[in-house]
Protein backbone atom coordinates (compact mmCIF):
# COMPACT_ATOMS: atom_id res chain seq x y z
CA UNK A 1 0.00 0.00 0.00
CA UNK A 2 2.79 2.42 0.93
CA UNK A 3 4.65 1.70 -2.30
CA UNK A 4 1.56 2.26 -4.42
CA UNK A 5 0.82 5.39 -2.43
CA UNK A 6 4.28 6.73 -3.25
CA UNK A 7 3.38 6.47 -6.95
CA UNK A 8 0.42 8.78 -6.43
CA UNK A 9 -2.26 6.30 -7.52
CA UNK A 10 -5.72 5.87 -5.98
CA UNK A 11 -5.61 2.87 -3.66
CA UNK A 12 -8.56 0.66 -2.73
CA UNK A 13 -7.65 -2.20 -0.44
CA UNK A 14 -9.79 -5.33 -0.35
CA UNK A 15 -9.44 -8.01 2.31
CA UNK A 16 -10.55 -11.15 0.50
CA UNK A 17 -13.20 -13.25 2.28
CA UNK A 18 -13.70 -10.52 4.87
CA UNK A 19 -17.14 -11.78 5.92
CA UNK A 20 -15.64 -15.12 7.08
CA UNK A 21 -12.50 -13.64 8.67
CA UNK A 22 -11.91 -13.27 12.44
CA UNK A 23 -13.26 -9.81 13.27
CA UNK A 24 -10.40 -8.67 15.52
CA UNK A 25 -7.81 -9.70 12.94
CA UNK A 26 -9.80 -7.99 10.16
CA UNK A 27 -10.00 -4.77 12.17
CA UNK A 28 -6.24 -4.80 12.72
CA UNK A 29 -5.59 -5.30 8.99
CA UNK A 30 -7.87 -2.41 8.05
CA UNK A 31 -6.27 -0.11 10.68
CA UNK A 32 -2.79 -0.83 9.32
CA UNK A 33 -3.93 -0.31 5.72
CA UNK A 34 -5.52 3.02 6.59
CA UNK A 35 -2.33 4.13 8.31
CA UNK A 36 -0.37 3.11 5.19
CA UNK A 37 -2.45 5.56 3.14
CA UNK A 38 -5.25 3.56 1.46
CA UNK A 39 -7.86 5.83 -0.11
CA UNK A 40 -10.71 3.36 0.25
CA UNK A 41 -11.34 0.21 2.28
CA UNK A 42 -13.28 -2.57 0.60
CA UNK A 43 -15.26 -5.21 2.49
CA UNK A 44 -15.91 -8.17 0.20
CA UNK A 45 -18.37 -11.03 0.71
CA UNK A 46 -16.22 -13.23 -1.51
CA UNK A 47 -18.35 -16.38 -1.48
CA UNK A 48 -21.72 -14.72 -0.97
CA UNK A 49 -22.21 -16.28 2.46
CA UNK A 50 -23.24 -13.17 4.40
CA UNK A 51 -26.78 -12.15 5.26
CA UNK A 52 -27.95 -8.52 5.10
CA UNK A 53 -27.94 -8.37 8.90
CA UNK A 54 -24.39 -9.74 9.10
CA UNK A 55 -23.15 -7.36 6.41
CA UNK A 56 -24.74 -4.41 8.20
CA UNK A 57 -23.05 -5.33 11.49
CA UNK A 58 -19.66 -5.90 9.85
CA UNK A 59 -19.67 -2.57 8.01
CA UNK A 60 -20.74 -0.83 11.23
CA UNK A 61 -17.87 -2.44 13.11
CA UNK A 62 -15.26 -1.41 10.54
CA UNK A 63 -16.80 2.05 10.17
CA UNK A 64 -16.37 2.59 13.91
CA UNK A 65 -12.57 2.20 13.78
CA UNK A 66 -11.56 3.92 10.53
CA UNK A 67 -12.26 7.21 8.77
CA UNK A 68 -11.40 6.03 5.26
CA UNK A 69 -14.41 5.65 2.92
CA UNK A 70 -15.75 2.08 2.77
CA UNK A 71 -16.95 0.10 -0.24
CA UNK A 72 -18.68 -3.28 -0.33
CA UNK A 73 -18.24 -6.06 -2.87
CA UNK A 74 -20.92 -8.76 -2.69
CA UNK A 75 -21.36 -12.04 -4.54
CA UNK A 76 -24.70 -13.61 -5.35
CA UNK A 77 -24.19 -17.26 -4.36
CA UNK A 78 -27.35 -17.17 -2.23
CA UNK A 79 -29.11 -14.50 -4.27
CA UNK A 80 -28.36 -11.88 -1.58
CA UNK A 81 -25.76 -9.72 -3.34
CA UNK A 82 -28.03 -6.73 -3.90
CA UNK A 83 -29.60 -6.98 -0.44
CA UNK A 84 -26.19 -7.25 1.22
CA UNK A 85 -24.91 -4.28 -0.77
CA UNK A 86 -27.82 -2.12 0.30
CA UNK A 87 -27.34 -3.28 3.90
CA UNK A 88 -23.75 -2.09 3.62
CA UNK A 89 -24.91 1.33 2.48
CA UNK A 90 -27.36 1.46 5.39
CA UNK A 91 -24.43 0.83 7.72
CA UNK A 92 -22.40 3.67 6.22
CA UNK A 93 -20.59 2.33 3.14
CA UNK A 94 -20.01 5.11 0.62
CA UNK A 95 -19.47 2.91 -2.42
CA UNK A 96 -20.84 -0.34 -3.84
CA UNK A 97 -19.19 -2.62 -6.39
CA UNK A 98 -21.80 -3.64 -9.00
CA UNK A 99 -21.94 -5.15 -12.47
CA UNK A 100 -24.48 -4.79 -15.26
CA UNK A 101 -26.93 -7.72 -15.20
CA UNK A 102 -25.16 -8.98 -12.08
CA UNK A 103 -22.44 -10.62 -14.20
CA UNK A 104 -19.46 -12.05 -12.35
CA UNK A 105 -17.68 -15.07 -10.94
CA UNK A 106 -19.90 -18.12 -10.24
CA UNK A 107 -23.41 -16.80 -9.51
CA UNK A 108 -22.33 -13.23 -10.21
CA UNK A 109 -22.07 -9.95 -8.31
CA UNK A 110 -24.46 -7.34 -7.08
CA UNK A 111 -26.57 -6.10 -9.98
CA UNK A 112 -26.10 -2.46 -10.96
CA UNK A 113 -29.72 -2.06 -11.96
CA UNK A 114 -31.05 -3.53 -8.73
CA UNK A 115 -28.76 -1.66 -6.34
CA UNK A 116 -29.14 1.68 -8.12
CA UNK A 117 -32.93 1.51 -8.32
CA UNK A 118 -33.35 0.19 -4.75
CA UNK A 119 -31.27 3.10 -3.44
CA UNK A 120 -33.08 5.59 -5.65
CA UNK A 121 -36.67 4.38 -5.25
CA UNK A 122 -36.69 2.97 -1.73
CA UNK A 123 -34.03 5.04 0.07
CA UNK A 124 -34.15 8.35 -1.77
CA UNK A 125 -30.43 8.09 -2.58
CA UNK A 126 -29.70 9.14 -6.15
CA UNK A 127 -26.42 7.79 -7.55
CA UNK A 128 -24.97 9.85 -10.39
CA UNK A 129 -26.27 7.46 -13.04
CA UNK A 130 -28.61 8.06 -15.97
CA UNK A 131 -31.11 5.36 -15.08
CA UNK A 132 -32.95 5.68 -18.38
CA UNK A 133 -30.02 3.96 -20.06
CA UNK A 134 -30.10 0.90 -17.79
CA UNK A 135 -32.08 -1.40 -20.10
CA UNK A 136 -30.07 -0.26 -23.13
CA UNK A 137 -26.73 -1.14 -21.47
CA UNK A 138 -28.22 -4.39 -20.17
CA UNK A 139 -29.16 -5.43 -23.71
CA UNK A 140 -25.73 -4.39 -24.99
CA UNK A 141 -23.96 -6.58 -22.41
CA UNK A 142 -26.31 -9.44 -23.18
CA UNK A 143 -25.38 -9.20 -26.84
CA UNK A 144 -21.62 -8.83 -26.26
CA UNK A 145 -21.28 -11.59 -23.67
CA UNK A 146 -23.82 -14.03 -25.11
CA UNK A 147 -25.26 -14.48 -21.61
CA UNK A 148 -29.05 -14.08 -21.86
CA UNK A 149 -30.97 -11.96 -19.40
CA UNK A 150 -33.74 -14.07 -17.80
CA UNK A 151 -37.17 -12.83 -18.82
CA UNK A 152 -38.11 -12.44 -15.14
CA UNK A 153 -34.94 -10.54 -14.21
CA UNK A 154 -35.83 -7.59 -11.99
CA UNK A 155 -36.09 -4.26 -13.81
CA UNK A 156 -34.41 -5.32 -17.07
CA UNK A 157 -36.01 -8.69 -17.93
CA UNK A 158 -38.53 -8.85 -20.77
CA UNK A 159 -41.31 -9.57 -18.27
CA UNK A 160 -40.24 -7.04 -15.61
CA UNK A 161 -43.13 -4.77 -16.57
CA UNK A 162 -45.35 -7.31 -18.31
CA UNK A 163 -48.94 -7.94 -17.23
CA UNK A 164 -51.27 -10.71 -18.36
CA UNK A 165 -53.90 -11.42 -15.70
CA UNK A 166 -57.11 -9.48 -16.38
CA UNK A 167 -57.32 -7.84 -12.96
CA UNK A 168 -53.67 -6.74 -13.18
CA UNK A 169 -54.07 -5.28 -16.66
CA UNK A 170 -57.22 -3.40 -15.65
CA UNK A 171 -55.47 -2.05 -12.57
CA UNK A 172 -52.27 -0.97 -14.31
CA UNK A 173 -54.18 0.76 -17.12
CA UNK A 174 -56.30 2.68 -14.60
CA UNK A 175 -53.40 3.45 -12.26
CA UNK A 176 -49.91 2.11 -13.09
CA UNK A 177 -48.80 2.30 -9.46
CA UNK A 178 -51.28 -0.43 -8.57
CA UNK A 179 -48.95 -3.13 -9.90
CA UNK A 180 -45.74 -1.26 -10.73
CA UNK A 181 -43.32 -0.05 -8.07
CA UNK A 182 -41.78 2.43 -10.51
CA UNK A 183 -42.34 3.69 -14.03
CA UNK A 184 -40.74 1.38 -16.62
CA UNK A 185 -39.52 4.45 -18.53
CA UNK A 186 -37.34 5.35 -15.54
CA UNK A 187 -35.01 2.46 -16.45
CA UNK A 188 -35.54 2.73 -20.21
CA UNK A 189 -38.05 -0.13 -20.28
CA UNK A 190 -41.65 -0.23 -21.46
CA UNK A 191 -44.88 -1.75 -20.23
CA UNK A 192 -46.11 -4.89 -21.97
CA UNK A 193 -49.63 -6.23 -21.81
CA UNK A 194 -49.35 -9.94 -22.56
CA UNK A 195 -51.97 -12.05 -24.26
CA UNK A 196 -52.56 -15.55 -22.92
CA UNK A 197 -54.82 -17.75 -20.84
CA UNK A 198 -55.19 -15.06 -18.15
CA UNK A 199 -55.97 -12.29 -20.62
CA UNK A 200 -58.97 -10.07 -19.99
CA UNK A 201 -61.08 -8.16 -22.51
CA UNK A 202 -59.58 -4.82 -21.45
CA UNK A 203 -56.08 -5.96 -22.37
CA UNK A 204 -57.29 -7.37 -25.71
CA UNK A 205 -59.08 -4.11 -26.51
CA UNK A 206 -55.94 -2.10 -25.71
CA UNK A 207 -53.89 -4.29 -28.07
CA UNK A 208 -56.53 -4.06 -30.80
CA UNK A 209 -56.71 -0.27 -30.43
CA UNK A 210 -52.91 -0.11 -30.79
CA UNK A 211 -53.22 -2.20 -33.98
CA UNK A 212 -56.01 0.02 -35.28
CA UNK A 213 -58.54 -2.83 -35.25
CA UNK A 214 -62.07 -1.96 -34.17
CA UNK A 215 -64.56 -4.53 -32.85
CA UNK A 216 -68.02 -4.59 -31.36
CA UNK A 217 -68.44 -5.76 -27.77
CA UNK A 218 -69.63 -9.15 -29.00
CA UNK A 219 -66.67 -9.52 -31.34
CA UNK A 220 -64.27 -8.49 -28.57
CA UNK A 221 -65.79 -11.16 -26.34
CA UNK A 222 -65.23 -13.83 -29.01
CA UNK A 223 -61.66 -12.69 -29.75
CA UNK A 224 -60.86 -12.83 -26.02
CA UNK A 225 -62.37 -16.32 -25.74
CA UNK A 226 -60.26 -17.61 -28.63
CA UNK A 227 -57.07 -16.07 -27.24
CA UNK A 228 -57.68 -17.70 -23.85
CA UNK A 229 -58.21 -20.98 -25.66
CA UNK A 230 -54.86 -20.59 -27.43
CA UNK A 231 -53.15 -19.60 -24.19
CA UNK A 232 -54.49 -22.69 -22.44
CA UNK A 233 -52.71 -24.76 -25.09
CA UNK A 234 -49.40 -23.05 -24.37
CA UNK A 235 -49.41 -20.82 -27.44
CA UNK A 236 -47.40 -17.59 -27.22
CA UNK A 237 -49.67 -15.02 -28.81
CA UNK A 238 -48.12 -12.32 -30.97
CA UNK A 239 -49.68 -9.15 -32.39
CA UNK A 240 -49.83 -10.90 -35.77
CA UNK A 241 -51.80 -13.76 -34.18
CA UNK A 242 -54.14 -11.26 -32.53
CA UNK A 243 -54.78 -9.42 -35.77
CA UNK A 244 -55.50 -12.65 -37.64
CA UNK A 245 -57.90 -13.91 -34.97
CA UNK A 246 -59.66 -10.54 -34.80
CA UNK A 247 -60.04 -10.28 -38.57
CA UNK A 248 -61.42 -13.80 -38.65
CA UNK A 249 -64.01 -12.95 -36.00
CA UNK A 250 -64.89 -9.60 -37.55
CA UNK A 251 -65.47 -11.31 -40.90
CA UNK A 252 -68.04 -13.66 -39.38
CA UNK A 253 -71.74 -12.96 -39.33
CA UNK A 254 -73.48 -12.20 -36.02
CA UNK A 255 -74.51 -15.40 -34.22
CA UNK A 256 -78.20 -14.81 -34.88
CA UNK A 257 -77.58 -14.70 -38.65
CA UNK A 258 -75.58 -17.93 -38.84
CA UNK A 259 -77.45 -20.82 -40.43
CA UNK A 260 -74.60 -23.31 -40.05
CA UNK A 261 -72.60 -24.08 -36.92
CA UNK A 262 -69.65 -26.46 -36.73
CA UNK A 263 -70.09 -28.85 -33.82
CA UNK A 264 -67.28 -31.33 -34.36
CA UNK A 265 -64.75 -32.46 -36.92
CA UNK A 266 -62.49 -35.50 -36.66
CA UNK A 267 -59.76 -36.40 -39.15
CA UNK A 268 -57.72 -39.57 -39.51
CA UNK A 269 -54.65 -39.59 -41.74
CA UNK A 270 -51.23 -41.15 -42.06
CA UNK A 271 -48.60 -42.43 -44.47
CA UNK A 272 -50.51 -45.71 -45.01
CA UNK A 273 -54.03 -44.48 -44.19
CA UNK A 274 -56.52 -42.88 -46.57
CA UNK A 275 -57.37 -39.44 -45.13
CA UNK A 276 -60.88 -39.65 -43.68
CA UNK A 277 -62.97 -36.97 -42.00
CA UNK A 278 -66.16 -37.09 -39.94
CA UNK A 279 -68.30 -34.00 -39.56
CA UNK A 280 -71.09 -32.91 -37.21
CA UNK A 281 -72.97 -29.72 -38.06
CA UNK A 282 -76.04 -27.83 -36.97
CA UNK A 283 -77.90 -26.49 -40.01
CA UNK A 284 -80.75 -24.14 -39.05
CA UNK A 285 -81.10 -26.08 -35.81
CA UNK A 286 -81.00 -29.51 -37.44
CA UNK A 287 -78.05 -31.71 -36.50
CA UNK A 288 -76.34 -33.49 -39.37
CA UNK A 289 -73.42 -35.90 -39.51
CA UNK A 290 -71.39 -37.32 -42.35
CA UNK A 291 -67.95 -38.50 -43.41
CA UNK A 292 -65.79 -38.57 -46.51
CA UNK A 293 -62.31 -39.31 -47.77
CA UNK A 294 -59.91 -37.05 -49.64
CA UNK A 295 -56.40 -36.69 -50.99
CA UNK A 296 -55.38 -35.07 -47.70
CA UNK A 297 -56.92 -34.18 -44.32
CA UNK A 298 -58.16 -30.76 -45.45
CA UNK A 299 -59.69 -32.17 -48.64
CA UNK A 300 -61.36 -34.95 -46.63
CA UNK A 301 -62.81 -32.44 -44.16
CA UNK A 302 -64.21 -30.22 -46.92
CA UNK A 303 -65.67 -33.27 -48.68
CA UNK A 304 -67.30 -34.35 -45.40
CA UNK A 305 -68.81 -30.88 -45.06
CA UNK A 306 -70.25 -31.08 -48.56
CA UNK A 307 -71.59 -34.59 -47.93
CA UNK A 308 -74.06 -33.34 -45.33
CA UNK A 309 -75.14 -30.18 -47.14
CA UNK A 310 -76.96 -30.63 -50.44
CA UNK A 311 -77.81 -26.91 -50.26
CA UNK A 312 -74.27 -25.97 -51.32
CA UNK A 313 -74.02 -28.15 -54.41
CA UNK A 314 -73.87 -24.97 -56.54
CA UNK A 315 -71.25 -23.36 -54.32
CA UNK A 316 -67.73 -23.91 -55.68
CA UNK A 317 -64.40 -23.46 -53.93
CA UNK A 318 -62.56 -21.14 -56.31
CA UNK A 319 -59.53 -20.34 -54.17
CA UNK A 320 -57.91 -21.68 -51.04
CA UNK A 321 -55.01 -19.83 -49.39
CA UNK A 322 -53.06 -20.81 -46.27
CA UNK A 323 -50.66 -18.62 -44.29
CA UNK A 324 -48.70 -19.43 -41.13
CA UNK A 325 -49.05 -16.31 -38.97
CA UNK A 326 -45.77 -16.74 -37.11
CA UNK A 327 -42.81 -19.07 -37.29
CA UNK A 328 -42.57 -22.35 -35.43
CA UNK A 329 -44.48 -25.59 -35.46
CA UNK A 330 -47.26 -24.11 -33.32
CA UNK A 331 -47.93 -21.15 -35.63
CA UNK A 332 -51.54 -20.20 -36.18
CA UNK A 333 -53.00 -21.27 -39.52
CA UNK A 334 -54.74 -18.42 -41.36
CA UNK A 335 -56.97 -19.86 -44.09
CA UNK A 336 -58.79 -17.73 -46.68
CA UNK A 337 -61.34 -19.26 -49.04
CA UNK A 338 -63.20 -17.80 -51.99
CA UNK A 339 -66.52 -19.48 -52.74
CA UNK A 340 -68.47 -18.77 -55.93
CA UNK A 341 -72.19 -19.40 -56.31
CA UNK A 342 -74.28 -20.18 -59.38
CA UNK A 343 -74.58 -16.46 -60.17
CA UNK A 344 -70.80 -15.96 -60.04
CA UNK A 345 -71.01 -14.06 -56.75
CA UNK A 346 -67.87 -14.47 -54.62
CA UNK A 347 -67.91 -15.02 -50.87
CA UNK A 348 -64.56 -14.50 -49.12
CA UNK A 349 -64.12 -15.95 -45.65
CA UNK A 350 -61.33 -16.62 -43.16
CA UNK A 351 -60.60 -19.17 -40.49
CA UNK A 352 -57.77 -18.81 -37.97
CA UNK A 353 -56.88 -21.68 -35.69
CA UNK A 354 -53.85 -23.53 -34.41
CA UNK A 355 -55.04 -26.54 -36.44
CA UNK A 356 -55.06 -26.14 -40.22
CA UNK A 357 -57.98 -28.56 -40.71
CA UNK A 358 -60.22 -26.76 -38.23
CA UNK A 359 -59.18 -23.38 -39.67
CA UNK A 360 -60.11 -24.62 -43.16
CA UNK A 361 -63.50 -25.97 -42.09
CA UNK A 362 -64.30 -22.79 -40.15
CA UNK A 363 -63.41 -20.69 -43.19
CA UNK A 364 -65.74 -22.84 -45.33
CA UNK A 365 -68.56 -22.62 -42.78
CA UNK A 366 -68.12 -18.85 -42.58
CA UNK A 367 -68.35 -18.57 -46.39
CA UNK A 368 -71.42 -20.84 -46.46
CA UNK A 369 -73.12 -18.66 -43.85
CA UNK A 370 -72.43 -15.59 -45.99
CA UNK A 371 -73.97 -17.43 -48.95
CA UNK A 372 -77.12 -18.37 -47.01
CA UNK A 373 -77.44 -14.83 -45.59
CA UNK A 374 -77.20 -13.35 -49.09
CA UNK A 375 -79.86 -15.74 -50.39
CA UNK A 376 -82.12 -14.85 -47.49
CA UNK A 377 -81.76 -11.13 -48.14
CA UNK A 378 -82.42 -11.63 -51.85
CA UNK A 379 -85.60 -13.61 -51.19
CA UNK A 380 -86.90 -10.85 -48.91
CA UNK A 381 -86.35 -8.25 -51.63
CA UNK A 382 -88.34 -10.34 -54.14
CA UNK A 383 -91.26 -10.57 -51.73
Amino acid sequence: VEKANDQGVLIEFSAEDATRTDLDYLKEVYRRVEEAGADRINIPDTVGSATPRAMYKLVKEIKSIINTPISVHCHDDFGLASSNSVAGVEAGAEQVHVTVNGLGERAGNASLEEVVMILRSLYGIKPRINTRGIVKISRLLERLTGIPVPSNKALVGANAFAHEAGIHVHGVLEHPGTYEVLSPELVGHHRRLLLGKHTGAKSVKKHLDDLGVKTTDKQLEEVTRRLKELGDKGKTITDADLRAVAESVIGNLPEEEKAVELKEVTVTTGSTVTPTASMRLSVRGEERTGSAIGVGPVDAAINALRSVMDEISELNLREYHLDAITGGSNALADVTVKLEDEENVLYIAKGVREDVVIASVEAMVSGINQYFAAKKRASKKIK
